[in-house]
């Protein structure tokens, strides 16, 4: 129920392409209202205020994460939001009842600020009510929604169904449907007990929380973590935006989280689907739409595929792996595009390209940035850390989206060795820096970068430290939230 809200941002993403050319015509014959008609360029602007707006609304709705979170709570933060899609949802697919292409453009700012929230609520909660030894295949449920999401709104978008002269406006719409269904349904669901019991200090409330999510009676090993992690931020000060930059426990992992969700938005992806078409058409597919369909379900299935490596080959390794697969196939597809006049089953090389292209960002680059940053910080910084990356995320997405129909047109079918170049960066960026989380509780993560700032000569990837006592006569006493023995610390001087 949680990732109906990424499904959203999917849908809200990917349903605005289909019904382009519908969408121009209306702005032209709406715009008899002022008593003349819109140029073309007028027409094209308009276009593509429309469609880069739904950004600027993400990057609001993101910045606004973590004062609602901490205000509202996790689930209730989810609940409230549905208003703006239905909000949003109303005025778009009222807008040609009215002849106002102006109600499409506020619609999309709504409804972008409502996806914004999305994509720093969704994650959150999912990563704080998961077990730790699953939490990176929940997280990676937000991606599936995500693409499931774009795979409908195409899917919804052909001539014959939604993408019609007459019915687009309720093509756009639809996202009312979602909003509805998970308004009706998450108050059925339990808040987060990571949330209760350490920023509320409901203990019996989170614990029955805790009852219900893991279907067992034993919840006090995960309570007692949440009660040290508790602990431990109310020895610390509240911590705000400008602390993340400040604070040298908060400097790396935050610099982490930043560079991560740059390394998903600059990757190219979007590039790719723009540029799908042509390729597509170029190679002779007859109707290179549903072969963009086609990308649209690879996209899922190695979705689906990631979802069952994040726990055995960890995070970091699959993001590597997500960005050189990306980089490999980036290549192939500006060698066949630059030669495919000379040879043409080079065309088809390039088809190739695209679908390895798809499917190796959403082996990594694709679900971990969303979701890795819920792990780097413990509860306190989490919810502004959520809101920076977001915004972080949000504001690549709309310079890519405006920069790069001018980058094609300079570079043609070389615009891919940018974002190769970039994608060779973050491969080095993420094998030197970003830890691996797998296994690892909140707290452990957030000690490990405390103890690197402490220490800056130490090791740059802060790892899990397993202390061996096989060699003690007497094993010292375990820890209860994590499987290794407890050492005596020295005494700090106060």
């Amino acid at each position: 129920l949680a990732v109906i809200g990424s499904l959203q941002f999917g849908y809200n993403t990917g349903v605005i392409n289909a019904p382009e050319q519908k969408l121009r015509r209306f702005f032209n014959t709406s715009s008899e209202r002022y008593g003349e008609h819109f140029s073309e360029g007028t027409i094209t602007m308009l276009w593509s205020f429309a469609v880069a707006i739904f950004s600027v609304g993400g990057m609001i709705g993101s910045f606004s994460v973590g004062a609602m979170v901490n205000k509202f709570g996790r689930r209730k933060s989810m609940l409230l939001s549905n208003a703006l899609a239905l909000l949003g949802g109303s005025l778009m697919g009222f807008s040609a009842l009215c002849q106002s292409f102006e109600m499409i453009i506020i619609g999309r700012l709504v409804i972008g600020v409502f996806c914004g929230l999305c994509t720093g609520l969704t994650p959150m909660y999912l990563g704080e009510i998961s077990p730790t030894a699953v939490r990176g295949a929940f997280g990676t449920l937000h991606q599936l929604g995500v693409v499931i999401g774009i795979l409908v709104a195409q899917i919804f978008g052909l001539e014959f169904l939604l993408g019609s002269d007459t019915l687009w406006p309720l093509l756009l719409a639809l996202t009312i449907l979602p909003a509805i269904l998970q308004s009706i349904m998450l108050p059925f669901c339990p808040e987060s007990p990571r949330y209760l019991i350490i920023v509320l200090n409901r203990e019996e409330e989170a614990r029955k929380a805790l009852v219900r999510l893991r279907g067992s009676e034993d919840v006090d090993d995960d309570i007692q973590e949440m009660k040290e992690e508790g602990m431990k931020m109310a020895m610390e000060k509240k911590v705000t935006i400008l602390e993340l930059f400040r604070s040298p426990n908060y400097r790396q992992p935050i610099i982490i989280a930043i560079i991560l969700q740059l390394s998903q938005q600059l990757s190219g992806i979007n590039a790719v689907f723009y540029y799908s078409t042509s390729i597509f058409e170029k190679a002779g597919v007859t109707q290179p739409v549903y072969a963009t369909i086609g990308a649209g379900v690879v996209n899922t299935v190695f979705t689906v595929v990631s979802l069952f490596l994040v726990e055995r080959a960890g995070r970091r390794t699959l993001h590597m792996t997500g960005l050189a697969g990306m980089a490999i196939c980036a290549l192939i597809m500006t060698i066949s595009l630059a030669l495919q006049d000379t040879n043409q089953s080079l065309s088809y090389l390039a088809i190739v390209a695209v679908f390895g292209f798809v499917a190796s960002f959403e082996m990594g680059p694709g679900p971990i940035p969303w979701f890795i940053v819920a792990e780097l910080f413990s509860q306190g910084p989490r919810p502004a850390a959520m809101a920076v990356s977001g915004f972080s995320n949000w504001a690549a997405n709309f310079l890519v989206g405006l920069s790069f129909p001018k980058l094609q047109e300079l570079c043609g079918s070389y615009v891919f060795i940018i974002f190769m170049v970039l994608l060779i960066l973050f491969f080095i960026f993420t094998f030197l820096r970003v830890p691996e989380t797998r296994g690892r509780t909140f707290d452990d993560i957030a000690q490990g970068f405390a103890d690197s700032a402490r220490n800056p000569n130490h090791s740059t990837v802060p790892e899990k430290v397993i202390i061996d006592s096989s060699d003690s006569k007497n094993p010292p006493p375990m820890s209860p939230t994590e499987k290794v023995p407890m050492v005596d610390l020295p005494p700090q001087k106060l």
